[in-house]
């Protein structure tokens, strides 16, 4: 379709009023493809709501990230020699927990995102919706990323801070990290994983998001309602 449209773009400039009409008359005619600017909008909104209910929620349950390859939080660089220092000692228990926390953490965090969101996808307009339907295969998530990322981090900060005392990840690293630091011939360590953890949860919300936009830009099975069929069939 868009491929149509363009040579359409080409015809109308090298062709007279009277010239264009007699090629528009015999075009074959596609009823019902014609979508408003408020049709195309709306069903840029209806992905990212999609997206944001099917991918984002699943973060927010026990092992959401955890067990998500996609988005797992890993140590920072910082902190892997910490890891590795303390299962050459034998504390492999100690090490994993340790990793377990710092994921549940951002599994609270994400359960204040959806609000954020729906506010920023109420806001697309036409000329958003048509520049991410034209875009590239993340294109929306690039748009929801630049409305989103400051207030999101503002807001997954504090309650990642808060989930640190609750499951007892900021005592459990202090632990973790003093024995490191009381290991032979180490250099100290004292990371910030506040700010770590909430960048990668970020990450982590973006890229479930992606995955969805992908699915429905390139699969016609995962646009479920006609106004979605009806939308992304202007980009295939």
């Amino acid at each position: 379709m868009l491929r149509k449209l363009l040579a359409f773009v080409l015809i109308f400039s090298l062709t007279s009023c009277g010239e264009l009409q007699s090629i528009v008359d015999q075009l074959p005619q596609q009823t019902g493809t014609i979508l408003s600017n408020a049709d195309m909008a709306s069903g840029l909104r209806q992905a990212l709501d999609l997206g944001i209910d099917k991918q984002v929620s699943k973060l927010t349950q026990k092992d959401g990230f955890f067990k998500n390859e996609l988005v797992k939080i890993l140590l920072p660089e910082e902190l892997q020699k910490v890891d590795k220092g303390l299962r050459d000692i034998g504390l492999d228990n100690l090490a994993d927990e340790g990793l377990k926390v710092l994921n549940r953490a951002a599994e609270d965090a994400v359960k204040e995102a959806t609000p954020i969101f729906v506010n920023a996808v109420k806001d697309i307009t036409f000329n958003d919706a048509k520049n991410i339907l034209l875009g590239t295969d993340n294109a929306a998530t690039q748009y929801l990323t630049s409305k989103t990322q400051t207030e999101l981090y503002n807001k997954f900060k504090p309650v990642i801070n808060n989930s640190f005392s609750k499951v007892g990840a900021d005592q459990i690293w202090a632990n973790l990290i003093n024995k490191y630091n009381a290991i032979p011939f180490t250099n100290n360590v004292n990371p910030d994983l506040t700010d770590y953890v909430t960048g990668e949860a970020l990450k982590g919300v973006y890229t479930m998001i992606a995955v969805e936009e992908k699915e429905i830009r390139t699969k016609v099975s995962s646009r479920t309602t006609d106004l979605l069929r009806k939308v992304f069939a202007l980009q295939d």
